[in-house]
């Protein structure tokens, strides 16, 4: 029983440093450093620095702060105003008018965001003054705009698959591809919640120029095309299509009128302090990944796993459990970062496809986004809205059953989520 209470004890070192208040990417690293000294003293530390350069010099993580930096550029022009009112053109008929519109604006905004807060910030504070001034329920309203931010970090590009990309050495094109599909089916199914819970209710969205409105949706069009279209033809790693993204973002946002130069310095301060925060994340993950790599626990516990022959669908719904819980009480990312560098080995031995696992892990924390205590996208909506968080929470928890469903989908049919490849 060496290595299982070894690991263990590693765990509660963690929520013993995250309980005492110590921020997450200090926790993870005491704990890494911790565990190198009592695997093999100090001689162990003199890797560190390469460990740290090595997990950090990566031509795929500069996608990250490029693409935060596109999207802060489009929250910072207003841009996000201009998707929403062509959008609520396009529902206003449909039972539940605006609601939709949230959805629809989340979805297509995801689609050029990566961040799941960024994404429901940017449209909440454009819906919820539309949605209050037409008489609609708020909390469905705000329910659906916490629900609907939830897809920024499914619909690619998405920074949290980049993040597992990078610590799996998965093929960040094929996660991309591969969220796309269970991206479209949450929004529909969140969709399709809204129009059987409003069907009795009058739209009263108020109508516009049908032309006029319409084209403001051309320019996310062009991005979304020039960004996820540039990546799947093989024409630009995502690296190199977030660069695209940020030069297409700043043309749009001068050509509108709206970029000025004071606000693309808020832009760019946004970016380096996300950035940072989360690179530095990513760093003391890898320095974890390795310090559990030498003391030899991930090849214990995979071996372990695989002599118990135990069936890799069960495994699953055994680790969605965990992470329902987990997604519960820490941040999505924090939750990746201390997991994976354990489970992976695991997920490896039983032979469980790393994309479609990548898939499940970011839809469990879409599901973390929006379960208190501590949903992020519940306080961002509360914030904005003024509403009461009781309220929030109550408009949230039906579309917490429907991502539980969508993830028996994809224990059912994993076609789902292996993308085209």
């Amino acid at each position: 029983m060496g290595w299982e209470l070894d690991l263990v004890l590693i765990f509660a070192a963690i929520v013993a440093l995250l309980a005492s208040g110590l921020q997450i990417p200090f926790a993870i690293g005491l704990t890494a450093v911790g565990l190198l000294l009592w695997s093999g003293g100090v001689g162990e530390l003199n890797a560190l620095g390469l460990v740290v350069w090595g997990g950090a010099n990566s031509f795929v993580l500069t996608a990250i702060p490029l693409f935060i930096l596109m999207a802060e550029i489009l929250i910072v022009s207003d841009i996000s105003a201009r998707l929403y009112r062509g959008l609520a053109r396009l529902t206003r008929h449909w039972p539940g008018g605006l609601l939709h519109t949230n959805i629809a604006g989340c979805a297509v905004f995801s689609a050029v965001c990566g961040s799941s807060i960024a994404t429901a910030a940017a449209i909440s504070r454009v819906a919820l003054p539309q949605v209050r001034a037409h008489g609609y329920d708020m909390r469905m309203a705000c329910g659906s705009l916490a629900a609907g931010g939830t897809l920024g970090i499914l619909i690619p590009p998405s920074g949290a698959m980049i993040i597992y990309g990078v610590l799996t050495e998965t093929s960040i094109v094929r996660l991309f591809a591969a969220g796309i599909l269970p991206g479209l089916l949450l929004a529909a199914l969140f969709m399709a919640y809204i129009a059987a819970a409003s069907r009795r209710r009058p739209d009263r969205a108020a109508a516009g120029r049908l032309v006029a409105d319409l084209l403001l949706l051309v320019p996310f069009l062009v991005l979304i095309a020039a960004v996820i279209g540039s990546m799947y033809l093989g024409w630009a790693t995502p690296t190199e299509a977030a660069a695209v993204g940020v030069l297409a973002a700043i043309a749009i946002g001068a050509g509108a009128g709206d970029l000025t130069f004071r606000r693309l310095f808020q832009a760019l301060h946004g970016t380096v302090r996300v950035s940072g925060a989360l690179l530095f994340l990513i760093a003391m993950a890898q320095t974890l990944s390795y310090a559990l790599s030498i003391s030899g626990l991930a090849a214990g516990l995979a071996g372990a796993v695989a002599g118990l022959n135990l069936d890799p669908t069960l495994f699953l719904i055994l680790l969605m459990v965990l992470y329902a819980i987990l997604g519960c009480i820490m941040d999505g990312v924090a939750m990746t970062m201390i997991t994976v560098p354990v489970l992976f080995p695991v997920l490896q031995a039983l032979g469980i496809d790393p994309v479609f696992f990548g898939v499940l892990l970011v839809v469990m924390m879409e599901l973390g986004l929006i379960t208190p205590p501590f949903g992020l996208n519940l306080f961002v909506i509360q914030q904005i809205s003024g509403e009461p968080m009781i309220r929030v929470l109550r408009g949230s928890l039906p579309f917490c059953v429907i991502i539980l469903g969508v993830v028996a989908l994809l224990l059912a049919f994993p076609g789902l989520a292996s993308g085209p490849w």
